[in-house]
């Protein structure tokens, strides 16, 4: 007999995904949106320590519904002929069945479960109905299934602990001496002066009206006078010379 649904795809089916974890109620940011492949779990990033040498893949959402990174499914199941979407610049495979409550009636390709209209060449719109087609043809799940013994999160969806107050004052005190030390260091080149004038605390922000443009300039450079004038000129309007 051939193999049937693993126990990790179990848990991608069966798993709750985006509600509080009960583990941490009172910490922020607490949805379960990772499944644990190896204890076939939903847990949330606070339970990431106790899970770091398992198997994980991130489960986020998109019109409602589940989906995992198509990168991730290929390292553990053939996912060829399952239509992907792409968000945030990442192709996604939704992981439950869609099925539509109007029958398609136009041409083109649909899905072999659950009839929902597809682009070509794709003829199943989810992970569960190219599973539940393989099993209903061929009886058998493994020539699609792949060993895959480490599957980590990417970098960026990693987030720190959260930082007491004490150190998140540290942290703003010193972005502000940074900010200081950045802003009273700030000079002109001379080799730039010509090209464009940068502006510092000192110096006067006018703007002007009706464009959304700054005129930057320095008060000990430029009078009022020269500013009123400067800002009184309309481009584009040619200036004529007077009658004799």
């Amino acid at each position: 007999m051939g193999i049937q649904k693993p126990a990790w795809l179990e848990a991608l089916n069966a798993q709750k995904f985006f509600v509080s974890c009960s583990a941490h109620e009172s910490a922020k940011k607490n949805e379960k949106n990772i499944c644990c492949l190896d204890c076939c779990t939903s847990i949330c990033p606070h339970c990431l320590p106790a899970h770091r040498p398992h198997r994980l893949v991130q489960v986020r959402r998109y019109v409602y519904h589940d989906v995992v990174r198509l990168e991730d499914l290929e390292k553990l199941i053939d996912c060829s002929n399952v239509q992907a979407y792409t968000i945030n610049s990442s192709k996604v495979v939704f992981i439950k069945k869609r099925p539509q409550n109007r029958q398609f009636k136009g041409s083109g390709n649909v899905c072999t479960t659950c009839d929902r209209s597809l682009q070509e060449p794709y003829i199943h719109c989810s992970l569960g109905c190219k599973v539940d087609f393989v099993l209903k043809q061929k009886k058998d799940l493994s020539p699609y299934l792949r060993s895959c013994e480490t599957l980590q999160l990417s970098p960026d969806f990693l987030i720190p602990h959260e930082v007491g107050d004490d150190q998140m004052d540290l942290q703003t005190s010193n972005c502000a001496e940074d900010s200081d030390e950045l802003m009273g260091s700030s000079s002109v080149s001379s080799g730039c002066e010509a090209a464009s004038v940068q502006c510092t605390p000192a110096t006067e922000f006018v703007r002007k009206k009706r464009s959304g443009l700054f005129v930057c300039a320095r008060s000990a450079n430029v009078t009022n006078e020269d500013m009123a004038t400067s800002l009184s000129r309309r481009k584009g309007i040619p200036h004529r010379s007077p009658l004799c």
